[in-house]
């Protein structure tokens, strides 16, 4: 058998992990040849492909990004896209597709497997936000980079006895900074799931003044305060995936003005996917990758590798594509116990 392998989306720690478990498993213990797809779904679109073998995937474990690089690609988006993919496949002797991304790229792996094309897929993103799977690799690598910046910007807030806003990644859910804020000790954790009042917000912050410290504030991308007529509109032809882009300058000036107390935003951006994965998301995915080529084997096609608890198991790709898995109220609310 030949198998594809592609990865798709937002560039993520842990993808070279789960090419490499899957390319050495299926050569090892069931003698599978591999290609590797280039850039997401252009690869198999546009019939671009490179060998892999057990070679190609020595020594890239701890390596960030991924060696077949990614793109968003949507092949749907071509009239001709799902038989182009098909003849592409079929011309490189490929009997089936590993795909590896976020809810896009199993979206349209789901709408290719219903078309007839066998993968099997498998899920990540930093931001943890694909239903049916307790965690996906990469989100604990965007933690971990998350609190590390957090434990140092108290040090430089206490120093200088003023507020810090830092802004996270998280479109759509708050993993990332309900997480990180946590095991961070920020005073203040907002999250797109909860629209904020900007002035709950400076009450905090002047409490955390009061006890003679000076407060971080944790806020996602996504982050939206709860009166709409405070988000200033955008430039003319500016397109962008979050409601209020730039929210953490913004949030940072208004404490400021507000409260009188001298703040400073710090926005973490990429820095919070890229590089080494940690060694948690170094075992997911490679988990996922060693089961997701024996699901290839047992021609479980159209279902994706999910971690249930300890074990991986597998989901139907429409579960993991029906929407997004939205931070946990409970959670929130257990955090909500160290605001101000």
């Amino acid at each position: 058998m030949r198998v594809g392998v592609l990865t798709g989306g937002g560039d993520c720690p842990g993808l070279n992990a789960v090419i490499r478990a899957v390319v050495r498993r299926g050569v090892r213990d069931y003698g599978f040849e591999f290609v590797g797809f280039r850039d997401g779904w252009r690869g198999p679109l546009e019939g671009d492909a490179v060998p892999l073998d057990i070679p190609a995937v020595r020594g890239i474990l701890p390596r960030g990004g991924t060696i077949l690089g990614s793109s968003r690609t949507n092949p749907l988006e071509r009239p001709d896209g799902v038989e182009r993919v098909k003849a592409n496949i079929a011309a490189l002797g490929v009997d089936a597709v590993i795909a590896i991304g976020g809810i896009n790229t199993l979206g349209y792996a789901r709408a290719l497997s219903d078309e007839g094309v066998p993968i099997v897929g498998v899920p990540k993103t930093i931001d943890n936000d694909i239903p049916g799977t307790d965690y996906t690799f990469g989100f604990h690598t965007a933690v971990d980079i998350a609190t590390g910046a957090i434990d140092r910007l108290h040090t430089t807030a206490e120093s200088h006895k003023r507020v810090l806003v830092v802004e996270v990644m998280g479109r759509r859910a708050g993993w990332i900074a309900l997480h990180a804020g946590l095991a961070g000790g920020a005073n203040v954790i907002l999250v797109p799931e909860r629209p904020f009042d900007l002035d709950r917000v400076c009450q905090w912050v002047e409490t955390r003044f009061e006890a003679t410290y000076a407060p971080i504030v944790c806020v996602a991308e996504g982050a939206v305060p709860a009166d709409p007529s405070v988000i200033p509109p955008l430039p003319e032809g500016v397109n962008t995936d979050v409601p209020f882009p730039g929210v953490g300058e913004w949030l940072s000036r208004e404490i400021e003005k507000r409260t009188g107390h001298e703040s400073r935003a710090t926005v973490l951006g990429h820095t919070q996917r890229g590089g080494t994965p940690s060694p948690y998301d170094r075992w997911l995915a490679t988990r996922f990758g060693l089961n997701a080529i024996e699901a290839v084997k047992n021609g479980r096609f159209g279902q994706a590798v999910v971690l249930r608890g300890a074990r991986i198991e597998l989901e139907e790709l429409s579960v993991l594509t029906g929407g997004l898995k939205l931070a946990d109220p409970e959670l929130y609310e257990e955090a909500e116990v160290f605001f101000g």
